[in-house]
């Protein structure tokens, strides 16, 4: 008889490509697996104040390690920040995101959520990943663990959802870009909010590579996926921007769900190595995270008030008549009293602007 299978990151984990902390948080792993050990955190603080370069799940030795992405050294540049700042969140904006849904309207919204769930599917069967808590408890024999989630799971899960949440907001600026040069009429401001959107996404994954790198079986794994996902949104986008929107909509509400319960389980102690690590330094100035607010739950709750907001942006897109209207979350309102969309989350709307709201 055949073995059960095993989701796709028990084999990242137990393969070649296995997932490895990154030497600090691998600090606090040993210290938990061996009684005699004593692992404090001023020592993993220590280490981050030294250059020597970290890879989180690679089977390249030690000696051979290399800075995932190091600054460049220019003689003449001393730093380039980023093209978009980030709006400034509150502590009690961001405690104020919640988990929404928004029920299916029409046939086109039907097709979107219908597309979501059978992408999501696929995406947690891979990697053993189930929002059911009951369905957790449950698994038992060969699929006992198989849903349970800590930190390597999770790491592996963000770093391969973020490597294609970024291609929406691309694909579909490139679009209306090429579309507003060749019927040579306005965009009236939908690409630089899709760009953003994109760059914001791809600002998670630089955050998580700075805590864990895949290994080769991953980077392919992610080559396909990003192959696959960019050229089918692509000819989606196409055919229908606004169910392209709705799917990113309904996507989006997943994210904020996920990102939910691993703030769930963190507060919960079911993931003790993180309940200290401190945010890498990319995010805090990203972010711009302030001098007591700088762990890894922090960077947490930045990240989901990131994808309420996509959710509320796509949502609210989907809503509009998309060759004419403009976009609302830069626009300038004739009555600025009144709460509408703007880049930060202080009137966040989690089901999206209906369109006599905002136009």
């Amino acid at each position: 008889m055949y073995a059960p299978a095993r989701p796709l990151a028990a084999s990242i984990m137990n393969g070649k490509a296995a997932l490895k902390f990154s030497e600090p948080l691998q600090l606090l792993v040993n210290a938990s697996r061996t009684p005699r050990s004593r692992t404090c955190m001023s020592c993993v603080s220590a280490y981050h104040q030294t250059k020597t370069p970290t890879r989180q799940f690679s089977s390249t030795s030690r000696a051979q390690l290399r800075e995932v992405f190091p600054e460049p050294d220019t003689p003449n540049i001393k730093t380039t920040p980023p093209a978009w700042h980030h709006p400034v969140y509150t502590e009690d904006q961001m405690k104020s995101i919640l988990v929404a849904h928004r029920n299916p309207k029409d046939w086109t919204d039907r097709i979107a959520l219908g597309m979501l769930k059978f992408f999501r599917w696929g995406m947690d069967t891979a990697t053993g990943y189930t929002h059911d808590e009951k369905q957790v408890s449950k698994s038992t024999g060969p699929r006992k663990g198989w849903f349970a989630m800590n930190e390597r799971k999770w790491l592996v899960r963000f770093l391969f959802l973020e490597s294609v949440a970024g291609v929406p907001g691309m694909v579909a600026a490139s679009i209306r870009h090429l579309n507003s040069m060749r019927r040579l009429k306005r965009d009236n401001g939908w690409i630089e909010t899709l760009l953003e959107e994109a760059y914001n996404e791809r600002m998670h994954l630089l955050t998580f590579l700075k805590m864990a790198e895949p290994g080769r079986f991953m980077k392919f794994m992610i080559l396909g996926a990003q192959g696959v996902f960019y050229n089918g949104f692509f000819l989606a986008y196409l055919i229908s921007p606004r169910i392209c929107h709705r799917f990113v909509g309904y996507l989006e509400e997943e994210a904020v769900l996920t990102y939910t319960r691993v703030l769930k389980d963190l507060d919960a102690g079911k993931l003790p190595q993180w309940e200290k690590l401190e945010a890498p330094e990319i995010a805090v100035r990203y972010w711009n995270m302030p001098e007591d607010h700088r762990t890894m739950r922090d960077l947490l709750m930045y990240i989901r008030a990131d994808e309420a907001k996509h959710r509320e942006v796509n949502h609210t897109l989907g809503n509009l008549e998309q060759k004419v209207d403009p976009n609302p979350f830069v626009s300038e309102y004739k009555d600025d009293t009144k709460p509408h969309p703007s880049k930060g989350i202080e009137n966040i709307k989690p089901l999206g602007w209906d369109r006599k709201e905002v136009i």
